[in-house]
This record gives structure tokens, C-alpha cells and sequence, in this order.
């Protein structure tokens, strides 16, 4: 019976905000054009994300990780982790970007590039934190001191593992859908004559691959519980951002729904690959076409983010509204209501920053 209720009133939170706004809609139509009342229909399927930032000192950001969340301020980041005894233990770290360092890499495009190898590597650090911490159990994880040898067969490790991660990546969102658009172009004259229509095609199947591996992974319990952490992580940036007090009750109140997420950075990426796929001269052949596919990557990676930056500023205009949409939709699978006790986790590690940043 509780699961009933649940889904009805989840349903009805989806569903009820939608439903009176196209009310709202269909009561002026006779006072509009056919075409405005069709774009303002469109207008009104758009997702909002109405909160907007009282003040923001710096940017925020962060990731679930196992069983905590970890937030990262311009020159720091911190790991909250829920132990097994409900302590929530949390370590920090000072990092600087390079781009900081190095003015030339902070240019348009390339600081993409980098912020997002930056991302990785501390996301990764992260995870192993919050794993170390977890597996420890009640205890705290104390570090040990290894010989040079053991750290260098780690690094070793790391780097394979990386290689084997970045190319099954490559293999599922690359090489398959290219390869599946290439025998249909096969079949299909048009597309084999307008290779805007291939790229879309391209684009439309890596776009089911990455709903069907986040549904699928969806189902795992443990991964339900991280995507509560994430849920946990965007409502209190959100409460950062609109001066709130980071309070589990209150960090709850806020939407889970965030446009400077990673998923939205993901689908960024789809659509603007179709747009570089199309500008650049490609040859016939399978071989050429996914080699040139991977050469551009770091291309891709950095407008995308220039993109997701500018939408970010831009959060107010209604046509950046519907380019981030996509990315809020799918943020319906990659997050789940949290409960206040992963809030509190969440508001540790952004405390811990704030602090760190000297803000508070």
C-alpha cells in the first residue's frame, strides 16, 4: 500500500505542474496566433529551474561517491562519508587548477578540456577516499606509507584501469552507434546523400545507448542509494546558491534538479558532436569517419563546456531553458530524493569547502 501511494504522488509531482501550465495555456489560445500558440506550447514543456542564485561567490560543485558526497570550491575539495556507526567523517584536500597556474590553459575551449581531466582526477581520488573510509566500516581509515615500488604498481594500475574504462566508453558510445549508422546509411539512401541526417542518426542511437545504460544501472540497489547522494549534492549547491542555511531540513526543500550537472554536460556533448560531425569534411569509409570522430574529442569536450558555462549564466532565458532540458530530464534517473540524513552529509563536505574558502 505505501508503494502505491508513493508512486501516485510521485506521479502527481511530475505530472501537476505540467498539467497547469498548459491550463494556463489553452485558457488564452483564442487570444493568439496558431504558430505563437504552438511555440509557447513547446515553451511550457520545458523544464524550469525557476531558483535563482541570490549570490554566488564562487562556483560549487561536486559528485556522489560511495556512501557520501564530495564537494569541490576553487582551490579545495571535501569528501563527507557516512560511516557504518552514522558518524559522517570527512577529509579534505587543497587543489589548485592548472588553469590557474598556466594562464594559456585557461583560454575558451582548452580550460574545457582540462577542467574536465581535472573533474576525473579528483573524482577519482574521491571515490577512493569514500571506498577506503566505507570498507574501514566504524573504524577510520588511516592512510599507510607504501614503498615506491607498491605506489608505482598503483599508478600502473590506475592508468589501466583508466585506459580500459575510456575505451569500453569509446567502444559503446562511439564505435557502435557509428557502426550502426553506417549499415543503415547503407540501406538508406538518404542518408548516405545528407550526412546532417547521418550525424542526427548518430546522434539519436548514442542518445538511447546512454538512457539504456542509465536505466540499467538504475536498477541496482546500491546505486539507487548514490543517486540519493547525488540528489542530496544538487539541493545543497542549490541552498548555497539561494543564501539558505545548509540544514538537512532545508537543503530538502530545494529541487534535486541542477543545470551544471554532468548529465547535462553528457548530453551537451551529443548535440554538439552532431554539429562538429556535420562541419567537418568526412570520407566514405567506416575507418576514417570513427578515427576522425576520436580526434575530435577534445574539441567537443571543450565547447560543450563552454556551452554548459554559458547556460549556467543564462539560466532565465527560456531557449537556454530548452537546450538544458534534455539534460533535467534524464536527471529524473540519475537522481533520487534524499533523505535528511544525506543531506547532512552533503552540507559536511560543502561546509568543510566553505570553510576551507574562508567564506564561512
Amino acid at each position: 500500500m505505501t508503494e502505491k501511494v508513493y508512486f501516485v504522488f510521485h506521479v502527481t509531482r511530475i505530472y501537476y505542474p505540467l498539467h497547469s501550465r498548459l491550463y494556463c495555456v489553452f485558457c488564452h489560445m483564442a487570444t493568439i496566433s496558431p504558430i505563437r500558440f504552438a511555440f509557447t506550447l513547446f515553451r511550457s514543456t520545458i523544464p524550469s529551474v525557476s531558483q535563482k542564485s541570490q549570490k554566488i561567490d564562487f562556483a560549487i560543485g561536486g559528485q556522489a561517491v560511495i556512501e557520501g558526497v564530495m564537494m569541490r570550491s576553487p582551490s579545495h575539495y571535501a569528501v563527507a562519508v557516512r560511516k557504518e556507526d552514522g558518524r559522517i567523517k570527512v577529509c579534505d584536500s587543497k587543489y589548485i587548477s592548472i588553469t590557474k597556474r598556466y594562464k594559456v590553459l585557461g583560454i575558451p575551449v582548452l580550460r574545457g578540456l582540462v577542467h574536465l581531466f581535472e573533474s576525473m582526477y579528483i573524482g577519482v581520488k574521491a571515490l577512493n577516499i569514500s571506498n577506503a573510509e566505507f570498507m574501514a566500516g566504524d573504524a577510520d581509515h588511516s592512510p599507510k606509507k607504501h614503498s615506491v615500488w607498491r605506489e608505482l604498481m598503483a599508478l600502473i594500475g590506475s592508468v589501466l584501469y583508466f585506459v580500459f574504462v575510456f575505451g569500453l566508453a569509446i567502444f559503446l558510445f562511439k564505435f557502435l552507434p557509428l557502426w550502426l549508422t553506417q549499415i543503415s546509411s547503407e540501406k538508406m539512401t538518404f542518408l548516405d546523400n545528407h550526412f546532417w541526417a547521418f550525424n542526427i542518426l548518430d546522434g539519436v542511437i548514442k542518445t538511447i545507448f546512454f538512457l539504456t545504460y542509465l536505466l540499467l544501472i538504475s536498477l541496482i540497489p546500491d546505486i539507487k542509494r548514490v543517486f540519493a547522494y547525488h540528489g542530496a549534492e544538487h539541493k545543497s549547491i542549490w541552498a548555497y546558491e539561494l543564501e539558505k542555511k545548509l540544514e538537512p531540513a532545508e537543503i530538502n526543500k530545494q529541487t534535486r534538479f541542477h543545470p551544471r550537472c554532468g548529465t547535462s554536460f553528457l548530453l551537451l556533448v551529443i548535440f554538439i558532436s552532431i554539429v562538429i560531425y556535420t562541419a567537418i569534411p568526412t570520407p566514405d569509409d567506416f575507418a576514417s569517419k570513427f578515427l576522425i570522430r576520436v580526434a575530435v574529442l577534445p574539441l567537443i569536450a571543450g565547447v560543450s563546456y563552454e556551452a554548459l558555462k554559458f547556460s549556467a549564466k543564462h539560466q532565465s532565458s527560456w531557449i537556454v531553458r530548452a537546450i538544458v532540458a534534455p539534460g533535467l530530464w534524464f536527471q529524473k534517473i540519475t537522481t533520487r530524493e534524499p533523505d535528511d540524513k544525506q543531506c547532512e552529509v552533503a552540507a559536511k563536505a560543502l561546509t568543510r569547502c566553505l570553510e576551507l574558502e574562508g567564506s564561512k
